[in-house]
């Protein structure tokens, strides 16, 4: 799956943030507020929406894509990967 579809979905957009967003869209984070977000394979999400995620994690706030509004967040959520994590870590 495309970088910029994942990160659409996961933190959702602005209208014209791109040219087929004629509408804001809330992502899966805005859509599981005060619920659980299971996402499976982080490790093989591409590093820049890992660093997001992080944030996300760190911050309890997201960005829709095109938006520069905090948009707080209180998804519980939960991660999952079949990748081997220990290697990447710096």
């Amino acid at each position: 799956m495309p970088k910029n579809l994942i990160e659409a979905e996961l933190f959702g957009y602005q209208k014209g943030a791109f040219t087929d967003a004629k509408i804001d869209k809330k992502g899966l984070f805005e859509l599981a507020e005060g619920e659980t977000l299971f996402l499976d394979e982080v490790g093989l999400l591409p590093l820049e929406l890992q660093a997001k995620f992080l944030t996300v994690l760190e911050n309890r706030v997201i960005y829709r894509l095109g938006g520069v509004e905090e948009i707080p967040t209180n998804a519980r959520i939960i991660a999952a990967t079949n990748e081997s994590l220990e290697g990447w870590i710096a």
